[in-house]
């Protein structure tokens, strides 16, 4: 089928829109490749401490013989459950590497947060940022010039967003991303919820909330609902930074092995010396970003992705932005329901025929840029390909089939939604974006009086004193990336989940961000501006109807507009100090918007290269 009408518009608005950036990038990559940082240009010295460690037969391979050379970023601990399988990765990697005659080397560590661990706590607030540090330890681990291939270990929330931005301004050099599986399934996410609910009621204590808990987070692998860390590897294989079909291959399973086994024998092959070189820098594209936000409304994918999303592409010189989202999300029909958009978990969802049976449909329904290059050798047609464990213990593909469930999956022709999973509402209090996979159609319109709070434990507190025993929209300011750092506001579903279920209209508004488990509360997040900023969310006033509606993709205050132009916006309260949140200070105040990814970093790496923009492109030293 061909390409659909306004996937190839938004797609060429994309590619005009960058045109200057992109091509800036582009020519420092081609900088990068010429002149930067390769083993072949280090000088004796340089070369003879890079060794020092190796053993005698690597240390003739790499600096003699001058054989391929791998570069793991690893961002392996043991305190989360996804990275700790990680810790037995490299010394794996090695022995497949050598295998085709290469070798692989740790490049360097990057830290690694658990949003599941520092959710309501005060070290949520360096979660966002986090991502900022891990591109920076990416960039670090990359400095030291030896690679001719980058693998990226990582999984969860920012990691692998981190990961990505910092390996694409080492573009130059071709990288893939290589998981580590989810875990197997345990309590039922609806019964967690349930339980969580109960709790919160004061209807169970604390010690059979923990059981419901500990049977849900029970061992290594990724947490297996459908958000931001296993939307992160979806938007990897829509990327084309992963071999086919390795998202969801359980961890610790031969198959996973052999994955792993067959990523590190590619890498390899498109490395710099191998025999099909693909540069990160040309496999994201336009066109692959374009299928990544696709995959994410297809899939009704974490809210996170759209700050990740703007963010990764702006590595790589690629500016989009919500409307983007929300033109692509109007054709993109709705083919998965996983929690929190249904109660089956990703397990199931790959059973029944996961990633590889969606991007089938997505691409026969013309929805794809099936030209967009990847690491796999036959581009994104491999991606519509089950992975299996041959005879020979290696890894072989067979093609997708459809959904064996369709209350899981289905294909493009019959569809849970016409429209995709992920929602763009606007209005006087600004934009943001709305998860409505996860919403029941009879509340996609909420429109009810607001209750305004600065924290999220204070909307707890009114949960708890019977406050918000009624329709109320609840608007909870100063949660943006200048304003604390963008925390995650995944604690207040449970209290909010409450009075829905009493057939209370509820919502919630705020500036800042949800887990990619935002549940079945209506929420608009990430709006901006942000009130720390004078956003219009800063003039909303306890009693003020507001209005959220999916349907129109209105966010509205329900008033006169003189009153509106005249009031003054409330200066949020600005907790900043304490678990280390003040060394982020400076973050906090460079951040951009979240629609433009909310990266400090980015946002002052931008304003250096527009000024030394003529220079890069001249190919002049700076």
């Amino acid at each position: 089928m061909s390409l659909n009408s306004v996937v190839e518009s938004v797609t060429s608005r994309i590619i005009e829109r960058s045109k200057t950036s992109r091509r800036r990038y582009l020519t420092l990559m081609e900088r990068n490749r010429e002149k930067g940082a390769d083993r072949s240009r280090l000088t004796c010295g340089n070369l003879a401490h890079a060794v020092a460690a190796s053993s005698a037969a690597d240390k003739q391979e790499l600096v003699f013989e001058q054989r391929p050379n791998l570069g793991i970023i690893t961002t392996y601990n043991d305190m989360l459950s996804a990275h700790e399988p990680y810790g037995r990765y490299p010394e794996q990697m090695k022995v497949f590497a050598r295998e085709v005659g290469a070798t692989a080397q740790v490049a360097g560590g990057a830290p690694a947060m658990c949003d599941g661990v520092t959710q309501g706590q005060e070290g949520m607030d360096l979660s966002l940022f986090s991502r900022d540090v891990i591109a920076q330890s990416t960039a670090v681990g990359l400095s030291h010039a030896m690679y001719d291939g980058v693998a990226l270990l990582g999984i969860c929330d920012k990691i692998v967003p981190g990961l990505l931005m910092g390996a694409l301004r080492f573009g130059h050099l071709p990288g893939l991303l290589i998981p580590s599986g989810p875990m197997t399934s345990g309590l039922p996410n609806k019964e967690k919820v349930r339980v969580r609910q109960l709790y919160v009621q004061g209807k169970i204590g604390k010690d059979e909330l923990m059981k419901a808990e500990m049977a849900s987070y029970h061992s290594e692998g990724t947490c297996t609902f459908y958000g931001t860390a296993n939307t992160n590897q979806m938007m990897a294989e829509f990327l084309g930074l992963m071999m086919p079909d390795s998202s969801f291959i359980p961890v610790d399973t031969p198959l996973r092995q052999a994955m792993t086994r067959a990523s590190v024998h590619r890498l390899v092959e498109i490395s710099t010396k191998g025999k099909d070189p693909r540069p990160m820098a040309e496999v994201v594209n336009e066109k692959a970003i374009v299928n990544a936000i696709v995959g994410l409304m297809a899939t009704g994918g974490s809210t996170n992705h759209t700050i990740h999303i703007p963010a990764v592409a702006r590595a790589a010189g690629i500016i989009v932005n919500w409307e983007d989202f929300a033109e692509l999300s109007a054709v993109v029909p709705t083919l998965c329901k996983v929690y929190p958009s249904g109660p089956s978990d990703v397990n199931k969802f790959n059973e029944v025929g996961g990633l590889p049976t969606v991007i089938s449909e997505l691409s026969s329904a013309g929805l794809l840029h099936r030209d967009a290059p990847t690491i796999s050798e036959n581009g994104l047609d491999d991606y519509a390909k089950r992975a299996l464990m041959g005879n020979d213990k290696n890894v072989v593909y067979t093609p997708a089939k459809p959904s064996s469930d369709v209350e899981i999956l289905r294909g493009a022709k019959e569809p849970f939604h016409p429209v995709g999973g992920i929602q763009l509402l606007q209005g006087n209090l600004g934009r943001g974006v709305y998860k409505s996979s996860a919403v029941a159609d009879n509340l996609l319109t909420i429109e009810a009086p607001a209750r305004v709070f600065q924290s999220q434990s204070a909307v707890k507190e009114a949960q708890k004193a019977g406050e918000l025993h009624r329709d109320v929209v609840v608007v909870v300011i100063g949660q943006g990336p200048r304003g604390n750092g963008m925390p995650e506001l995944h604690n207040l579903i449970p209290s909010l989940g409450v009075e829905l279920d009493q057939g209370f209209k509820i919502a919630l508004v705020t500036d800042g961000r949800l887990s990619g488990a935002s549940g079945k509360v209506p929420a608009v997040v990430h709006v901006g501006p942000e009130a720390q900023v004078g956003g219009p969310l800063a003039k909303v006033r306890d009693g003020d109807v507001i209005r959220v509606c999916a349907r129109t993709g209105k966010l509205e205050a329900l008033v006169d507009e003189k009153e509106w132009a005249a009031r003054t916006p409330t200066k949020p309260h600005r907790a900043t100090a304490g678990t280390g949140r003040e060394l982020f200070a400076l973050m906090r105040e460079a951040a951009p918007s979240a629609e433009e990814g909310a990266s400090p970093m980015q946002f002052m790496m931008d304003r250096e290269l527009e000024e030394i923009g003529d220079d890069v492109e001249k190919g002049t030293e700076v």
